[in-house]
């Protein structure tokens, strides 16, 4: 089983940016940064094996810009320090849903009778059909 990625080394990791934000807030809005963009470099974190990077780099590749930066903008909030949580919180869930890997699917035959079956119905169904088209003297 893969072990999970260390989540106290990476929180140390992640840099902030704050910007003014639109929105609710009114006047507020104009005077206070509460907008904020999470930025976190994935080629050089240290909370993830080679093989939980390779991943994340494939299932984020939308995501991530030129650098190797994934960036996430969060401005749901009036306050700076909520909006850090929620970016934080968006981050750990990207995180958590890319690292799932998804079993192979293995090609199978359907089987003898539901084959049998299918071609039963159609046959029927082209018999329905053939009966409406006769007319009657």
């Amino acid at each position: 089983m893969p072990k999970k990625p260390d989540f106290q080394i990476l929180i140390q990791e992640l840099t902030f940016k704050t910007s003014r934000s639109g929105g609710k807030g009114g006047q507020h809005v104009n005077k206070v940064s509460s907008k904020v963009e999470l930025i976190w470099n994935i080629n050089q974190t240290a909370a993830c094996d080679e093989h939980q990077k390779q991943l994340l780099l494939q299932k984020l590749a939308n995501r991530i810009d030129k650098e190797g930066l994934l960036h996430i903008v969060a401005d749901d909030d009036r306050c700076q320090y909520k909006n850090k949580e929620i970016a934080i919180k968006r981050l750990l869930k990207l995180i958590k849903e890319s690292l799932i890997e998804e079993k192979p699917r293995k090609p199978t035959k359907p089987s003898k009778a539901a084959v049998h079956k299918r071609l039963e119905s159609k046959k029927k169904q082209a018999l329905k059909k053939i009966n409406r088209n006769i007319i009657w003297d």
